[in-house]
């Protein structure tokens, strides 16, 4: 089910110059939109932080919110294919969360602006917004499907699982990639792995 209603009106150029100056408008809108928010960003803005000259802009974008939106899908691509990376050749479920998360913590380490422009998305485009997370979750349950399937994991309801572990790594990267600009330590990984491999129940508790 498509949960984005947006229509694609960007262009997409062949040539290798053409598509260096689309990635430098989109680089651009990121620092743009992460410095200044959505609302108060001009394209003049966009225009300037890109050095190229504004009738440009309109060569790949038709408007301020058509590159918002295409940057916020581009970068949940970028995301998720850098996690599919990471995790390839791993088939237990611990190692593949351990992969998943600290490329998570890379990835937006290198862009940590994409916090506040995926927030300013539920106002911007609250489908846009539904769309980024349900993406994300779309792979995460056909994975913990296969560890529940393979008996890594207990019997549970996927998607649940999906989300709960993506507000650990959502809420993880404001903490220390946001706030302190660094990405979490080993012995914060294994905490979570801990937590997640086995949940809150303490040793020898009686049921």
């Amino acid at each position: 089910m498509n949960h984005l209603s947006v229509s694609r009106t960007v262009s997409r150029p062949k040539r290798q110059r053409g598509q260096r100056t689309r990635q430098r408008l989109l680089d651009a809108a990121e620092a743009a939109f992460g410095r200044h928010g959505y609302f108060e960003t001009s394209i003049t803005d966009i225009t300037r932080e890109a050095d190229v000259a504004q009738g440009t802009f309109y060569v790949y974008f038709p408007s301020k919110k058509a590159i918002f939106s295409e940057l916020v899908r581009e970068r949940s691509h970028d995301l998720r294919r850098t996690i599919q990376e990471a995790v390839a050749g791993f088939s237990d479920r611990r190692d593949v969360e351990r992969a998943g998360f600290t490329s998570f913590f890379d990835f937006i380490r290198g862009h940590p602006a994409m916090y506040r422009i995926v927030r300013q998305a539920e106002f911007v485009d609250p489908n846009l917004f539904r769309w980024y997370y349900r993406r994300f979750a779309d792979g995460y349950v056909h994975g913990l499907r296969e560890a529940i399937e393979a008996g890594q994991i207990r019997n549970l309801d996927p998607e649940v699982l999906a989300f709960c572990l993506m507000g650990i790594a959502d809420f993880l990267g404001m903490r220390y990639v946001l706030w302190e600009k660094q990405v979490p330590k080993p012995a914060v990984i294994d905490a979570v792995m801990e937590f997640m491999m086995s949940g809150l129940d303490g040793a020898g508790r009686t049921k």
